[in-house]
């Protein structure tokens, strides 16, 4: 598999906010929060497509505004 730049500065960039988002949820036990920030870190291993990768990590960035639990 090849690895093109796109794919690894988006990776590293939702990997970060994974990250933001799991240490919030782990803190404030915001379920929510904690399922983002893993499926955040976890899913650029498994799109393939930078687009594909762009939408998905927006959509999954926007899901703890969007939910209130």
């Amino acid at each position: 598999m090849d690895i093109g730049v796109w794919q690894l500065t988006l990776g590293m960039v939702f990997g970060a906010i994974g990250m933001g988002w799991f240490a919030y949820g782990k803190k404030q036990q915001h379920m929510v929060a904690l399922g983002v920030g893993l499926l955040l870190m976890v899913f650029p291993y498994f799109v393939p497509n930078p687009w594909a990768m762009g939408a998905a990590g927006l959509v999954l960035s926007a899901v703890p505004f969007l939910v209130s639990v």
